[in-house]
């Protein structure tokens, strides 16, 4: 799904919003998962991707941080310059600033904030992957 302002290059925000995995199969708080984040995201600001609770459509209570952004302190940069975002009950090890909580036995929902979206996002020369599950 995705939901957007005026398309305006390089300004406003366009959101992609996913409730199931690669597979199709829904998004499980008590598994894990990984959305890589292609290098050179094509933004003016930075983007984000953020987890919900999938019955409520609200961030998901008590749990903490909800989202990571390419502007977060400490996220880890592949080095062919994409991302790894996790999302799952447990951080996978050595993973904790690119992970995003989740709760085991609630389903969830993951929106993804380009924020000043470029030409290569609109012209789909730029892709986001779909979420994989890792376990």
């Amino acid at each position: 799904m995705a939901y957007f302002s005026a398309k305006h290059l390089g300004e406003g925000q366009y959101y992609l919003m996913t409730i199931v995995d690669k597979t199709g199969q829904p998004l499980d708080g008590g598994k894990g998962y990984r959305l890589r984040v292609p290098a050179n995201a094509p933004v003016s600001l930075y983007w984000s991707a953020t987890a919900y609770d999938r019955a409520t459509h609200a961030l998901i209570r008590n749990l903490a941080p909800s989202s990571r952004a390419s502007n977060t302190a400490g996220l880890r940069t592949n080095t062919d310059g994409s991302v790894d975002v996790f999302f799952g009950a447990k951080a996978p090890a050595g993973q904790e600033s690119n992970w995003i909580p989740t709760r085991a036995g609630q389903g969830f929902e993951v929106l993804f904030r380009l924020y000043g979206p470029q030409k290569p996002f609109f012209d789909k020369t730029w892709k986001l992957r779909d979420i994989e599950r890792t376990k």
